[in-house]
């Protein structure tokens, strides 16, 4: 079954987001918002829940450090101790002021490759991906929003978005 969304093109980020509140307000489905720029406080304007890619940060953080300390027990300590610069190797806890900046080099170094992987796989930029840009303008000086038309009058949502402010309204097919 396809479905049908109506495309309003806008030129402003504030007529933007002021139109994003009132189709909301209308209880319209709004599906997807493009813009050329990022619009501070669109995300809240169109209900989305917060993210939770901070946690992973800190989680994979986590990860690095405990990979470091692992390593560096390992290899220091228990493989092959060896006494360098007169430091003795007879435990992890009397070399720890040294393994530090192992350590947090290691930490920002799993969350920050982990984090982009993250990103990619929630975003679905997959490697030579086509875009998914419904408006060649929005990434130049327009803004679009895309609004589900489901059980409402195409006519009257027409009419209601170019109340908003959309200097143009497309039905589209998917």
């Amino acid at each position: 079954m396809s479905s049908k969304v109506l495309h309003a093109i806008y030129t402003d980020d504030d007529l933007l987001m002021q139109a994003v509140k009132q189709t909301r307000e209308a209880r319209y489905h709004i599906e997807e918002v493009y813009t050329p720029f990022p619009v501070h406080g669109l995300d809240k304007a169109m209900g989305l829940a917060p993210t939770r890619l901070a946690i992973t940060s800190f989680l994979y953080g986590l990860v690095g450090l405990t990979v470091a300390a692992t390593m560096m027990n390992f290899i220091m300590i228990e493989d092959w101790p060896q006494n360098i610069g007169g430091k003795p190797s007879f435990s992890f806890i009397e070399n720890l002021p040294a393994f530090v900046p192992i350590m947090f080099e290691l930490t920002v170094f799993f969350a920050a490759h982990l984090m982009v992987i993250t990103f990619y796989m929630r975003s679905k930029l997959w490697p030579f991906k086509e875009a998914e840009n419904p408006d060649v303008r929005t990434t130049d000086d327009h803004f679009l929003m895309e609004v589900d038309v489901a059980n409402h009058d195409v006519e009257t949502m027409s009419k209601f978005l170019g109340d908003t402010g959309a200097i143009e309204i497309k039905l589209i097919h998917k």
